[in-house]
């Protein structure tokens, strides 16, 4: 292929990756290693423009000794992210032509550091790793802004994975922030904010981060993945279990997500299989259900029922109990 009709065919490339919804429409005989170098160049791209813009603002660039910039209040990425393996090609490139695209800080006043990191965080890590200086625009923001512009360039990037974008929304929400906010940060509705903060609350944050980011799992393996925990008897043994073995936890995150996956698909149907059930009846008012599955009896109480009507059963457990075994011995 010559140099100009490689050159029509990378800008044919282009032009398809900034159709936004008609991405699918990419013809599949299109190169996947130019694809990447395609999306790559966009990035960049858009990194650029946003770096320009706020230039215009009133920025200016300046070269900061990393150990002198404050970390994210609110991280937008797993911690793993900034590892010498994962960032090894950005170092290498940053070591060949230094930084190109300057990342964003914040000025702090009355802090032990001067700046704090809104974007630009892997650059920061690689510049650190390298022993160079941090090439950043300083601007004076307050927290609403600085998140808004931390999200702004997170949704220029291709490679922050769902469950990234979820912990990032409920971390928001966890730091005060309101829901228009954290919208403006994630590019965003209020109902896709408001399913990523419900799907990041009801997993624990110990079982996601062992999982860890899962590229290539999307919002509906993650939503199957929720459902399944919650309708789980013993969903964190499960997990750890799964977790445990040497396999899955030296392997990448996406198997880690499918192993529990798996683990809870098994044993919720193992745990499930009701051999007999009854419905718990008082007054004509439906109380709940009882249950005798292969693993053992359930005894679950609806969600009408109060709180305390369920604490003071559980004080009469043993008084019950005695009572049964007197009857079974008569």
């Amino acid at each position: 292929m010559s140099r100009k009709d490689s050159k029509g065919l990378f800008a044919n490339v282009l032009g398809q990756l900034e159709n936004g919804p008609d991405r699918a429409a990419v013809q599949r005989s299109t190169s996947p290693h130019l694809m990447k170098v395609a999306a790559g160049v966009r990035h960049i791209q858009e990194r650029s423009e946003l770096a320009e813009r706020l230039l215009k603002d009133g920025g200016q660039v300046i070269e900061i000794d990393p150990d002198d910039i404050l970390d994210s209040a609110i991280p937008d990425r797993f911690a793993s992210a900034y590892d010498a393996e994962n960032i090894a090609e950005l170092m290498q490139s940053m070591r060949e032509h230094g930084q190109s695209t300057p990342g964003l800080v914040r000025s702090l006043a009355g802090e032990a550091k001067a700046f704090q990191i809104v974007f630009g965080r892997r650059r920061l890590a690689a510049a650190k790793l390298l022993g160079i200086k941090f090439k950043a625009i300083a601007r004076d923001l307050s927290d609403e802004d600085a998140i808004v512009l931390q999200g702004e360039e997170n949704s220029n990037r291709n490679d922050l994975s769902f469950i990234e974008r979820c912990l990032f929304a409920q971390s928001q929400e966890v730091a005060g922030y309101g829901r228009d906010i954290i919208c403006k940060s994630l590019s965003t509705g209020k109902s896709h904010v408001s399913e990523m903060i419900r799907l990041a609350t009801a997993l624990p944050r110990e079982i996601v981060q062992d999982i860890g980011p899962a590229p290539e799992v999307g919002r509906r393996r993650w939503v199957d993945f929720e459902t399944k925990w919650s309708a789980h008897a013993a969903p964190l043994e499960a997990a750890k279990k799964a977790l445990g073995n040497d396999e899955v936890r030296n392997g990448d995150s996406n198997l880690r997500f499918a192993s529990v996956l798996e683990a809870l698909s098994r044993e919720r149907e193992l745990s499930h299989v009701t051999v007999d059930a009854g419905e718990l009846v008082s007054h004509g008012l439906m109380l709940g259900q009882v249950s005798h599955g292969k693993s053992g009896s359930k005894l679950v109480f609806n969600k009408s029922v109060p709180t305390g009507f369920v604490d003071f059963v559980a004080k009469q457990i043993e008084s019950l109990h005695d009572q049964f075994m007197q009857q079974s011995s008569q």
